[in-house]
């Protein structure tokens, strides 16, 4: 019902920026929370970043904060999650999401639809 497509990961250096992107298929995108969320090998699935249907509420994992900023284009039908400063252990498969609840929401269990994930490496 709702395919999310993320794009924009690759390799990186430590402190470099890489802005992904998560196109939504959707008629009603702007009524959905977007939530960003992370996986590397051996580890569960971790939050990184929300953001409210309106954009007017965005929340972040404390690992990320001050670094990452999440923003959405509800008339592009998409999310974007700037990563700037880059460290080695953001190195992960970063999904995006979309919750059809009416508020910011931190656990994955809240989010219904997920894209197929984007590879974020990054080098020492």
């Amino acid at each position: 019902q709702v395919q999310l497509v993320e794009s924009g990961g690759g390799l990186v250096q430590a402190g470099d920026s890489l802005r992904l992107s998560c196109a939504a298929s959707a008629r009603s995108f702007s009524s959905y929370t977007m939530g960003w969320f992370r996986q590397a090998p051996g580890k569960e699935r971790a939050y990184v970043a929300a953001i409210s249907a309106s954009g007017r509420y965005t929340n972040y994992a404390d690992s990320v904060k001050g670094r990452f900023t999440i923003s959405r284009d509800n008339a592009k039908n998409t999310v974007y999650l700037q990563m700037n400063s880059l460290k080695p252990e953001d190195t992960a498969v970063y999904y995006c999401a979309a919750s059809d609840s009416s508020w910011v929401d931190a656990t994955a269990s809240a989010y219904r639809y997920w894209g197929q994930g984007t590879q974020v490496t990054v080098s020492s």
